[in-house]
């Protein structure tokens, strides 16, 4: 299948939007502000929205983010492997429960789940590298605690994090047999960018102010440092000469590198957040300014987003409908903008489907993380994503949730018995622009009208009571996933 680069073609500032009779606040910037900065949101959210003005809405957004505790500590969260009542039968269940619990945050969470997913696709390991459950627990906590937080902070937290050292070989790093691969990843993805104002010299020399990180007292337990492990010789790292250890990487590299760090990490924001296209008006424009804002406010996330999420380019029209959703976008933005039955079994499955077309959670690809946007489309994903959608809805369709499928169509539409207006509406509800031309909304139309006889919808006989409605907006629901436009945000 041949894509097509989506540039927005966005010039608009980083002037705070403020609505006028030609620019309003509408349902669909609401959306677009949900679908980016959550997972969607259900229509009474909306409406709340709405309600508020744009800044007042966004400050609720990533004060409301920035201010939630994370996820409750489960009792295995810190054992040891001795700690187990049985290891091999309860560390994979652990495991199980906690993707669980995990999926079910970033589904409901807002902007802290985005946030939280986001980083873990940014600062990468992979669970099938360490597979011990305490383990992930704690990245996924460190993910929600710094969230929103400061950067520096949570470089600093992400270095000594065990599933990190295991992942990068941090706790196979000695003064004994150096590692390079922590120190290589810190400059060249986490905080630097490819190239970017470092040398091989300043890799080698960080790896070794790295080392001792690597003892624990009992196998799964805390990683701490121990000196007998640690390269005391001298270093030189970023032209700074001294018996570095770990600490002072962090304070030196933020010290020497603060705008190529708020530079990568920006751009990174904006690329997830706003368009995967950037050109030089965006970088001179939006990215430099935003790099400068988080210096200003030594690294802190939250005036960033507020600054980039209130702007009259994240909410310009050519903004909107421009990014293309990823599997877990796609899974849980519907359930969000549906308000469709799931639980702990739906959600394994919400997962297993969102790894067959491309991202499962807590294993992405490589080092680099998920490319995103295009990478997500191909001949294999795309009607994975067409079955999926086909499986959710007939399981509702099937076990007692049938009548959810109607529900929904009469809270968006009022009731209404016009099937050309019952599609539009639904149609417009998931899709961030409309559909391209009026015969694409008539053929959807003649899907949810099925096989009922003409005159019945002619003399407003029919109505979505009807004993065949569930299933005739079931048809529509997965016609409807296989519109081009639906894999949009």
């Amino acid at each position: 299948m041949e894509t097509t680069t989506l540039t927005s073609c966005n010039t608009s500032t980083l002037d705070p939007f403020v609505p006028t009779g030609q620019n309003d606040w509408t349902t669909a910037r609401v959306k677009h502000a949900y679908r980016r900065l959550g997972l969607s949101a259900h229509m009474n959210d909306v409406d709340t929205a709405l309600a508020l003005s744009p800044n007042d809405f966004i400050d609720s957004l990533v004060d409301g983010a920035a201010a939630l505790p994370p996820t409750a500590t489960p009792f295995w969260g810190y054992y040891t492997v001795d700690d187990f009542v049985d290891f091999e039968a309860d560390n994979p269940q652990y495991i199980y429960d906690w993707r669980i619990q995990s999926g079910t945050d970033i589904l409901n969470e807002d902007l802290r789940g985005r946030m939280a997913f986001f980083w873990m696709n940014h600062f990468v390991t992979q669970l099938e590298t360490y597979f011990y459950s305490p383990y992930l627990f704690q990245h996924y906590n460190m993910m929600q605690t710094h969230a929103l937080g400061n950067f520096k902070d949570f470089v600093h937290a992400v270095g000594i994090d065990p599933a990190m050292l295991f992942f990068l070989n941090g706790f196979q790093n000695t003064n004994f047999n150096p590692n390079e691969n922590y120190a290589r990843e810190l400059y060249e993805l986490f905080t630097l960018g490819e190239g970017n104002g470092y040398t091989e010299n300043d890799i080698t020399e960080t790896s070794r102010a790295l080392t001792g990180w690597n003892h624990w007292n009992s196998i799964g337990g805390a990683i701490f440092f121990d000196e007998s492990t640690w390269d005391s010789g001298s270093k030189t790292i970023f032209d700074q000469e001294g018996e570095w250890r770990y600490d002072d990487v962090i304070d030196i590299l933020f010290a020497q590198r603060p705008n190529e760090i708020a530079t990568h990490i920006c751009t990174k924001l904006y690329r997830f957040f706003v368009s995967p296209e950037i050109n030089q008006t965006v970088e001179d424009n939006i990215i430099t300014p935003l790099a400068q804002t988080f210096v200003a406010n030594n690294f802190e996330l939250v005036p960033v987003l507020k600054q980039l999420f209130k702007s009259e380019h994240f909410f310009d029209e050519r903004a909107i409908g421009v990014v293309i959703k990823s599997p877990i976008d796609m899974i849980f933005g519907y359930v969000n903008e549906t308000g469709f039955f799931y639980n702990g079994p739906i959600m394994d499955a919400f997962l297993y489907y969102a790894s067959l077309v491309g991202q499962e959670i807590f294993q992405p690809p490589d080092v680099a993380g998920w490319e995103g946007d295009e990478a997500w489309i191909n001949t294999s994903t795309l009607t994975g994503r067409w079955e999926f959608m086909g499986i959710y809805v007939d399981f509702l369709l099937g076990n007692g949730f049938e009548l959810s499928l109607t529900d929904l169509a009469k809270d968006l539409t009022n009731d209404s018995n016009d099937p050309a207006y019952i599609t539009q509406v639904m149609i417009d509800h998931f899709v961030p622009k409309g559909l391209h031309t009026a015969s694409d909304y008539d053929d959807a139309t003649e899907v949810l009208k099925w096989e009922v006889p003409q005159n019945y919808y002619d003399d407003g006989l029919w109505n979505l009571d009807w004993p065949s409605a569930p299933f005739q907006v079931s048809l529509l629901l997965k016609h409807l996933s296989t519109l081009p436009e639906f894999q949009l945000k």
